[in-house]
């Protein structure tokens, strides 16, 4: 596919404008966002009024009846998507969605299994990994890994204290008094009662990412091995053997985000420091220490450019639509993510 592609947007809330319409619409030279579908008609117009939107679409189903597209991007809660993601990829349209990719690992898996029946991209919005420090960083640990300059991977340490996620962003972002449409929620997976339910959902909501950047380090799977009882703390191993910890919420902070993650090599690390969210057009900072041993110790921070991860996010899926390069994180990777989030509630619950 070459040129300009189009997309149609299923849902333009808060989010669906502050993470993602906002950075398509400075796409112009790569995207053209054409249509609109938005059961509230109010904030539909006039969210198409401002950003030049030309058609206008009460659901889904009829965008996807009567309009061209290249593309779908439906910014939608995550317990939504099983009511309409089918009906998506069934009409073979490539798509994206916010993480995760549902609510169970069950249905994560109907829908992995749908988009690979029709051959068709889904991406799921893992946004960390397109932020320009996770992406230098990345491309550093593998070099390590294959080069052995420093040393076998040893560790990797991700801290996400809960903060100030706007970070200053969605000031913008337009609103109605249009009342919120009905929605049929995925429920809870009926293996977990209604307590632990609750417990998983929180944990899915708010750290799904970090469990997902976990094996983006790695670079392989990894299991669950502790949970402790108050929450703070999940330990993983790879596949290889490499330790993981992710801390969730050892403290606080009000008026800042702290979300870090540490890879450790024998002889070195890299580290990088992540913006609030939703912080506009703010890359993360990388810190690298080296030490093998031949010559002087460094520590270093490369230069980012000024790209936020939702806007270089909005790139990576239009090039993936496009076959120039594959997605940052599909559908089939994201239901791991799932059975992650299943497992580490069940081990702290003592359910295993």
């Amino acid at each position: 596919m070459s040129g300009k592609i189009r997309v149609g947007f299923v849902g333009v809330g808060f989010m669906g404008q502050a993470a993602h319409l906002s950075n398509y619409a400075t796409l112009g030279e790569l995207c053209e966002v054409v249509a609109v579908a938005e059961p509230r008609k109010k904030l539909a117009e006039a969210v198409a009024k401002r950003y030049g939107i030309p058609q206008i679409y009460g659901d889904h189903t009829e965008l996807l009846a009567e309009c061209e597209l290249d593309a779908v991007v439906a910014s939608q809660p995550y317990s939504n998507h099983i009511n309409i993601v089918p009906d998506i990829l069934r009409a073979k349209k490539p798509l994206f969605t916010e993480k995760p990719i549902a609510v169970s690992v069950e249905s994560g898996k109907r829908l992995a299994a749908l988009a690979k029946e029709n051959g068709v991209l889904y991406m799921v919005g893992y946004h960390k990994r397109s932020d320009p420090a996770m992406e230098y960083a990345k491309k550093l640990v593998d070099e390590w890994k294959a080069s052995g300059e420093y040393g076998r991977m040893r560790f990797v340490r991700i801290t996400m204290p809960p903060g100030d996620w706007v970070g200053g962003g969605g000031s913008a972002v337009l609103g109605s008094d249009d009342p919120y449409p009905p929605l049929q929620h995925e429920g809870m997976p009926d293996y977990f009662d209604e307590e632990t339910g609750q417990e998983y959902n929180a944990f899915v909501n708010y750290y799904i990412h970090q469990v997902n950047a976990m094996r983006f380090f790695f670079g392989e799977p990894y299991k669950v091995t502790y949970a402790d009882k108050s929450g703070v703390l999940l330990v993983a191993e790879s596949e290889s053997g490499v330790c993981g910890t992710l801390e969730m919420a050892p403290y606080n902070t009000t008026l800042d985000w702290q979300e870090s993650y540490l890879v450790a090599f024998e002889r070195g690390y890299i580290k990088v420091d992540l913006p609030a969210p939703l912080a506009s057009q703010e890359a993360g900072v990388v810190t690298v220490m080296r030490d093998n041993g031949k010559e002087p110790p460094t520590i270093t921070r490369p230069v980012m450019p000024k790209v936020h991860a939702m806007k270089n996010q909005a790139v990576n899926f239009i090039a993936a639509v496009k076959g120039e390069r594959p997605a940052p994180c599909t559908a089939d990777e994201a239901v791991e993510d799932l059975k992650i989030a299943r497992d580490y509630i069940s081990l702290k619950r003592g359910l295993e």
